[in-house]
């Protein structure tokens, strides 16, 4: 073994393990900023011992009993947040909490706690970045740098989100308990968003050198699927893990061996990856089995069923695909579901249709910036033969991306249109 094995390995039992660990500490300490530094310490202690004595057989259960004793520590002695430690003594003198109680309680509702910590980092109250910072940190295991990497902006930027998301947590008085069902099915739609926000980043970059970024899809759906897993009678929840098994199965065909994109059309249908779509079927499958009304992530699976169950592009049902979006377009109204749908009118009614649908939206404000608009509409114009207008557009598009990729290939699809 290598010097540098016992860091990969420790590094990828941390990306495992370090979700639980904040989560049952958390429940412990009742602060999260302390549950996480008690964990980091947990991380740093093995980092020392683990390359000399060797990785242990049960690895979660050492960092988890390192973080207890540091915790307990802690507490006893009231290093930190005094006060805070202070009346955390009082009640479990109050309650008779033995420390071998604590050991106990706090090895109970790993599940629960989970989704406790899933809850609190996507909290409404939170801003919308703020939230996907603190969820890829506490619950994806990923450090600053790696967050401020991934979505292209200074590692400074990162920790002052997550800094401010701690301190709105703290100062709310946010407390670490999954609502009631009203306030959980808000509390679940947040969730939902930022996972699904983390995956379309990965899926489809909005800005650099690389058109996707799979580690993001990965940490989505490892989410994704921890979520399902802890409230499984959630339809909206299964949609969301059998839309990104479905999609994650394209990855391998989207780019070419340069990274340039290929568009779902022009794809290897070959290297789409079958055990994800039967995953991404199967769960599709049990949430419609569920009975309760289509929301907008299990449409979403649907339509991108309709892409995996066709073997050529040539067999797609676009019709479907045209009233899934029907439907989509009633239950979550945005201009760029529209755009969608006017795509697949045009693959089922011809690009004229297509075209004209995507006029309609050309006056929407929401779209005034949005470089798909002009793609799609010069995409159309191209096969109307209107060569000249579509040049344009494609020109107009590439202005708009901050992807390198996506700017060369609508460049390349202008020059395309000199006839």
């Amino acid at each position: 073994m290598t010097a540098s094995d016992p860091a990969r390995a420790i590094d990828a039992i941390w990306r495992i393990e370090s979700a639980k660990l904040i989560a049952a500490l958390t429940r412990m300490v009742r602060d999260i900023g302390l549950a996480e530094e008690l964990a980091h310490d947990a991380l740093v202690t093995a980092l020392e011992q683990w390359p000399r004595s060797g990785i242990p057989d049960a690895p979660g259960a050492w960092l988890m009993a390192t973080a207890k004793n540091r915790a307990l520590d802690v507490l006893r002695r009231g290093q930190r947040l005094e006060g805070k430690h202070e009346q955390l003594r009082h009640q479990m003198e109050a309650r008779q909490m033995s420390p071998k109680d604590l050991d106990a309680a706090i090895d109970e509702n790993v599940g629960d706690d989970l989704l406790r910590l899933m809850l609190i980092a996507c909290h409404p109250i939170l801003s919308r970045e703020g939230r996907v910072a603190l969820t890829l940190r506490l619950l994806g295991g990923l450090t600053g740098e790696e967050i401020a990497r991934a979505f292209l902006v200074p590692e400074p930027t990162i920790a002052q989100r997550i800094i401010r998301a701690k301190r709105t947590l703290a100062e709310e008085r946010v407390p670490f308990e999954v609502p009631r069902r009203a306030a959980l099915a808000e509390r679940l739609s947040s969730v939902l968003e930022v996972i699904y926000l983390v995956f379309n980043e990965g899926y489809s970059a909005t800005a650099g050198e690389d058109w996707i970024r799979p580690g993001l899809c990965e940490d989505a759906l490892r989410l994704g699927r921890i979520l399902a897993e802890l409230v499984p009678n959630e339809a909206e929840v299964r949609g969301l893990v059998a839309l990104m098994e479905i999609q994650a199965s394209r990855l391998r065909a989207r780019t070419g061996p340069s990274g340039e994109p290929i568009l779902l059309l022009d794809q290897n249908r070959a290297r789409w990856d079958q055990l994800l779509i039967r995953r991404g079927l199967a769960a599709l499958e049990r949430a419609e089995a569920m009975g309760a009304e289509h929301g907008p992530y299990l449409l979403q699976a649907a339509i991108a069923a309709c892409h995996a169950r066709a073997r050529t592009a040539e067999e797609t049902d676009w019709s479907r695909i045209v009233s899934l979006y029907d439907k989509l377009a009633r239950v979550a109204p945005s201009p760029i579901v529209e755009l969608n749908r006017a795509v697949a009118i045009s693959m089922a009614s011809g690009p004229a249709a297509g075209l004209q649908a995507v006029d309609a939206l050309a006056s929407d404000p929401v779209l005034e910036n949005y470089h798909l608009l002009p793609s799609v509409r010069g995409d159309l114009l191209y096969k109307l033969g209107r060569f000249v207008e579509a040049r344009e557009e494609f020109e107009r598009a590439a202005s708009m991306t901050r992807n390198v990729r996506e700017r060369a290939l609508l460049l390349e699809r202008a020059a395309s249109c000199a006839r």
